[in-house]
């Protein structure tokens, strides 16, 4: 086990929401080992909340741990009661939102925490961060040993269980045991889902088209499915924190959503365990996008869920969030030599904006530079970077 970046409340009950195998169990029992436990993947525990919810709770006492709750939400009612007459702390993981955070919501507004834990940032395993990821440089040293790290990193993604393996076949079979376990099979017991060829098409083709606008009947078609029924897998998929939205970018906050949005992968493991065939684009894109993401998540990037920037002649960016009365502004590029070329959307969209805005360049070089007066970033800033 490794220490995670996650801040947990001294002193408050708190929520902790993160796809399956993220590590949140282990990082509750390494962290609070002597609290009782109880998950609700247990089927006697479940049957137990099921009939008796607050004897249950009353067995374990005014601090534990309670997993999987996502099984069980109204649960939540009876942890309340604890909280407010028993002055109880519990700390509760879910691994799906579906259900969970409207009954948190109703039941313990005001008295938990809702935190995030996703897969692990790149470097976690290694120790605490090193750096600033936008404010700082990363010694030369740790740029190289990133840059001999990255095409594994991206590969096989970062759950704890796989980073841990030493070899790639073992790597790959922790992946295609998670694939046909908690992304497809657990997956569909929790949102009711019934068709996994379907539910892996739908996965697929959603592979194959990352950095595109989410078109739901696109999806319908290609999984051979119906428009309810795709937009019903792809909602689970995101509730299972196993992909994550960027919307529209628009000035003005009246115009801040479009209607089109980007979905992307939580951890690139998961495109390894489809063995679904993507660019190198793509890859680095939802790569790169995954780790700020988790960042977010992780409250070490204090913005409101971030956004993607398309004008109407067409030019992208890849990354925009709010943040210190500032935008921010992200292109991701694959290549080693960006030219002038690569930061036009750049220039264009902070001519635009009546607001300091930070433009960044994340490629695949090793050098801190500028260019046109974007900040050129190595994506290997991204390791153990914070």
């Amino acid at each position: 086990m490794f220490e995670r970046w996650l801040t947990i409340p001294t002193r408050r009950s708190c929520l902790i929401i993160g796809p399956r195998r993220s590590g949140k169990t282990t990082l509750l029992k390494h962290r609070y080992p002597e609290w009782p436990y109880a998950t609700l993947d247990d089927l006697d525990n479940l049957d137990w909340a099921k009939r008796d919810p607050k004897g249950l709770i009353s067995y374990l006492g005014q601090k534990a741990i309670i997993d999987e709750i996502q099984r069980l939400p109204m649960l939540t009612v009876a942890a309340k009661y604890a909280m407010d007459n028993e002055n109880a702390r519990f700390l509760m993981t879910g691994s799906s939102t579906l259900g969970l955070l409207d009954a948190a919501a109703d039941s313990l507004a005001g008295r938990i925490d809702i935190l995030s834990l996703p897969t692990a940032c790149w470097g976690e395993e290694l120790g605490g961060p090193t750096h600033s990821l936008l404010n700082d440089q990363a010694p030369l040293s740790q740029i190289k040993e990133a840059n001999r790290r990255l095409s594994q990193a991206m590969t096989y993604g970062q759950f704890p269980e796989v980073i841990i393996q030493e070899k790639d076949d073992d790597r790959q079979e922790v992946l295609m045991n998670y694939r046909n376990t908690y992304f497809t099979r657990d997956l569909m017991q929790l949102s009711n889902i019934e068709n996994l060829d379907g539910l892996l098409a739908v996965l697929q083709h959603l592979a194959r088209s990352l950095g595109s606008h989410l078109d739901v009947s696109n999806f319908a078609r290609e999984a051979g499915i119906s428009h309810p029924t795709a937009k019903k897998y792809l909602n689970a998929l995101h509730q299972g924190q196993l992909t994550f939205k960027l919307y529209g970018y628009q000035f003005g906050p009246a115009k801040r959503y479009i209607k089109a949005v980007k979905t992307y992968f939580a951890d690139t493991g998961i495109i390894r365990s489809l063995n679904a065939r993507v660019s190198a684009g793509q890859l680095l894109e939802n790569f790169v996008l995954a780790e700020f993401e988790k960042r977010r998540r992780l409250g070490i990037i204090r913005a409101d869920p971030f956004y993607y920037y398309k004008s109407a002649g067409g030019h992208e960016i890849d990354l925009v969030f709010e943040a210190d009365d500032r935008v921010y502004a992200i292109e991701i590029k694959s290549t080693q030599r960006p030219s002038p070329r690569d930061v036009t959307s750049l220039a264009q969209f902070s001519d635009r904006l009546n607001r300091p805005v930070q433009r960044y360049l994340i490629y695949l070089g090793d050098e801190y530079r500028t260019l046109e007066n974007v900040q050129l970033l190595p994506v290997s800033a991204l390791f153990r970077g914070e």
